[in-house]
C-alpha cells in the first residue's frame, strides 16, 4: 500500500445561493432564476407600518396566552385585511405579519389566508409575499383538528382555502416550482397537504427582523406530522401525478427538482405507493437518456448537480428491493469510480446511508473496502464515514472495516501505533504526519508513547468525530477504547472542549458497547480538570453529561473538585450553569442536605433504569 500522509477534506459542494451540502441547500435557491415578473402593487402606507409596529410590541406584553392576546390579534388583522397584499409584498410589512401569524387563532388566519388567495402568482412569486404564504400553511398543524370549522362571517373553511390553493398551484404547477419564490410555496403545500412538516432549512420562512434589527437564531424544528383530512391526501396524489407528467422538467431544472425531492419525502411517509411509483419514473427517465461509454445512463446524472441531488432522494426513499436492484443494474463496479468524482460521491454517500441488508452491503463493502485510503486521500472522507455507518447499522463487516482504517491511517503495523487511532482518526491525519516523522517505505517504527503523551491533541475535525462515533458503537472496538484509554489529562481535556471532539465523548457515555468500567477508565483523567471543563463552552456540556450518568461518590468528586473554584465558576457563563446544575452553593454550605437531595436523585433514577430495562 502507498504512502498516502494526509487526507485533505474537501468543501461541500457548492449550492444555489451559496447554499453547504446539508439539507439547508435547498431554501437557498438563487435569485437570479428566471420567474415571472409580479404584479406592481401598492406600498402599505407609512402609518399602517407605524401601526403594525405599535401592535407587535403590545402583543409582546400581552399575557402569552388567554383572552387578551386572542382578542388583540384578531383587531389587528382585521384592520390590516384590506391591505394584506400590499403588505405581504412588502419587505417589512411580511417579516411583521410572519411574526404575528405565529399566534394567530383559526379565524383571522382563514381570513388573512382568503385576502390573499386572488392575487396567489403575483404573492407566491414575489420573495416577501412567499414567506407569508407559507407562514400562513406552516399554522395549520396548530388548527388540525380544526380544519373544516366555519367561524363566523368567514365564507370558507381553512380546508377549502388549502384546497383552492393546491388546486391553482396543481393547474400551473411548472410554473410555481420553477420561480424561486413560488417553489417555497409548493414545497410547504405538499408538507401540509401530507401532514408532514420536514426541516425548518427546507420549509420555514424567514424569521422576523424589523423590532431588533437583528433576526433571531433559528431553532431545530424537527420533522413533525399531523392529522390532515382525506381530501388533503387525494390532493397530494393529484400533484404527485403532475409531476410525472412533466417529469423531464423537474429532474433537470435545479429550483423545480427541490420539490420533487421534497414530494418523495411526504409522500414516502404518507403514501409508500406513490413514491415507488414516483421514484421508477425518475429512474426509467434517466435510463433512457443518454448512455455512458463505461456503463449505464444514470453514471452520467449523477456527475451533475442537480439530477445528483434528486438521485439522492431517490435512494433514501427507496424500499430494500427497489435499492438491490438499482445497484445490480446501474452502479456495480462502479463505485471506486464515483467514489473519487467530485460531485457523484455525495449521491454514493446517499446510497450508503439507505443500506439495510447484508446483502447490499456485503456487495459494497467488497468493492469499496481496498479503496479506503485512496478516497480518504482524495478528500472525500464523507463516503468512509457512511460506509462506516452502515457496517454499525447493519451489524456486519465492523472488524475487517476497523482493521482497514487502521492499515488506511498507517497504523495497523506494528501493532504498538494502533493506540494511537483514536488522534489520528479524529484529525483525519496519517500516522507519520501526526507525530512528524519522515515517511517510511520498509519497516514502519514502533510507537513511542513518551513522544505520543507530550504531543498536544491536534484539531479534531467534523469527519473525524463522526467517524469516532460510529465506531465506539461497533460491537468490538478494543483498539478505539485502548486508545482513549492511553490519552493524558490535558489531550482527553482538549478533545472535550473542541466543538467536534466532544461529541466523541458523548459517544463514549452513551455507546451501549462500552461498558461502565471502560467509561470510568477512560474518563478517569480528567479528575483535576473539571474546573477547566466548566468553564468551557463545549467542555460544560459534556461535564453536564458526565456529571448526569455519575454515582454519588463520582458526584462527591466533581463537586469538591469545583468547590474549591467555585468564585471563578460564578464568574464564568458556562461555570455558572455548572455549578448551579451540581448545586454547588448547597454543597459547600449544607453538605447534609446535598446529598441528601442526590441520594434521591439517584434512587428515582435507579427506579426508571428497573422500569425500563437498562
Amino acid at each position: 500500500m502507498g504512502v498516502r500522509p494526509q487526507f485533505p477534506q474537501k468543501p461541500g459542494r457548492r449550492r444555489p445561493g451559496g447554499g453547504g451540502r446539508g439539507q439547508a441547500r435547498s431554501a437557498q435557491g438563487p435569485d437570479s432564476h428566471s420567474s415571472p415578473a409580479p404584479d406592481p402593487h401598492p406600498r402599505p402606507a407609512p402609518e399602517t407600518l407605524t401601526y403594525f409596529r405599535r401592535a407587535l410590541e403590545a402583543l409582546k406584553e400581552a399575557p402569552e396566552t388567554g383572552e387578551e392576546r386572542e382578542l388583540l390579534i384578531q383587531n389587528v388583522l382585521k384592520e390590516l385585511e384590506t391591505q394584506a397584499v400590499a403588505l405581504a409584498t412588502d419587505r417589512m410589512g411580511s417579516e411583521m405579519l410572519q411574526e404575528l401569524l405565529t399566534s394567530s387563532p383559526p379565524g383571522p388566519l382563514s381570513r388573512l389566508f382568503a385576502a390573499l388567495l386572488p392575487h396567489l402568482r403575483s404573492v407566491a412569486c414575489h420573495r416577501n409575499g412567499a414567506h407569508v404564504l407559507q407562514s400562513v400553511l406552516l399554522q395549520l398543524h396548530r388548527f388540525s383538528g380544526a380544519l373544516a370549522k366555519k367561524e363566523d362571517g368567514d365564507p370558507e373553511t381553512l380546508e377549502e382555502l388549502v384546497l383552492k390553493l393546491a388546486t391553482e398551484v396543481r393547474d400551473a404547477l411548472v410554473l410555481y416550482s420553477g420561480d424561486t419564490h413560488g417553489s417555497f410555496v409548493v414545497r410547504t403545500l405538499l408538507q401540509v397537504l401530507g401532514g408532514t412538516i420536514l426541516e425548518s432549512e427546507i420549509a420555514r420562512p424567514r424569521g422576523p427582523q424589523t423590532l431588533d434589527k437583528q433576526r433571531p437564531t433559528a431553532r431545530e424544528w424537527k420533522p413533525t406530522s399531523f392529522e390532515v383530512p382525506s381530501a388533503f391526501l387525494n390532493c397530494l396524489q393529484e400533484l404527485s401525478s403532475c409531476f410525472l407528467k412533466d417529469i423531464s422538467v423537474f429532474i433537470t431544472d435545479k429550483v423545480s427538482s427541490f420539490c420533487l425531492q421534497v414530494a418523495l419525502q411526504v409522500l414516502h411517509r404518507k403514501l409508500p405507493k406513490a413514491c415507488t411509483c414516483l421514484c421508477d419514473s425518475v429512474i426509467k427517465y434517466l435510463s433512457t437518456r443518454n448512455s455512458a461509454a463505461d456503463g449505464s445512463p444514470l453514471l452520467l446524472f449523477l456527475r451533475d448537480q442537480t439530477s445528483s441531488r434528486l438521485l439522492e432522494q431517490v435512494f433514501l426513499v427507496s424500499e430494500p428491493p427497489q435499492l438491490q436492484s438499482l445497484f445490480e443494474e446501474h452502479f456495480q463496479g462502479q463505485l471506486q469510480t464515483l467514489a473519487s468524482h467530485p460531485i457523484a460521491n455525495f449521491p454514493l454517500q446517499r446510497l450508503l446511508d439507505a443500506i439495510t441488508t447484508p446483502e447490499l452491503l456485503s456487495q459494497v463493502f467488497e468493492e469499496l473496502s481496498p479503496a479506503l485510503e485512496a478516497v480518504l486521500a482524495q478528500g472525500h472522507p464523507g463516503v468512509v464515514i457512511a460506509l462506516v455507518g452502515a457496517c454499525r447499522r447493519v451489524g456486519t463487516h465492523q472488524a475487517q472495516i476497523l482493521q482497514l482504517l487502521l492499515e488506511a491511517f498507517h497504523c495497523a503495523e506494528p501493532p504498538s501505533r494502533q493506540v494511537a487511532c483514536v488522534p489520528l482518526f479524529g484529525t483525519l491525519t496519517a500516522y507519520e504526519v501526526y507525530y512528524g516523522l519522515e515517511l517510511e517505505e520498509d519497516v514502519p517504527s514502533e510507537h513511542k508513547m513518551e513522544i505520543a503523551t507530550a504531543r498536544p491533541l491536534g484539531d479534531v475535525t467534523v469527519p473525524g468525530s463522526l467517524l469516532l462515533q460510529h465506531l465506539l458503537h461497533f460491537s468490538n472496538l478494543s483498539p478505539v477504547l485502548r486508545s482513549l484509554t492511553s490519552m493524558e489529562g490535558p489531550q482527553l481535556l482538549a478533545l472535550a472542549q473542541s466543538p467536534a471532539g466532544s461529541h466523541v465523548l458523548d459517544a463514549v457515555l452513551t455507546s451501549s458497547t462500552v461498558t461502565k468500567k471502560q467509561r470510568r477508565r477512560i474518563l478517569q483523567p480528567l479528575k483535576g480538570h473539571y474546573v477547566a471543563l466548566a468553564c468551557s463552552r463545549h467542555g460544560s456540556r459534556v461535564l453536564d453529561a458526565i456529571w448526569n450518568g455519575a454515582t454519588l461518590g463520582t458526584r462527591k468528586e466533581i463537586a469538591a473538585e469545583l468547590g474549591e473554584q467555585d468564585q471563578e465558576l460564578m464568574r464564568d457563563p458556562f461555570g455558572h450553569h455548572v455549578a448551579r446544575n451540581v448545586g454547588l452553593s448547597t454543597f459547600l454550605k449544607r453538605r447534609g442536605d446535598w446529598e441528601q437531595q442526590q441520594g434521591a436523585v439517584a434512587k428515582r433514577r435507579k427506579a426508571l433504569s428497573t422500569i425500563l430495562g437498562d
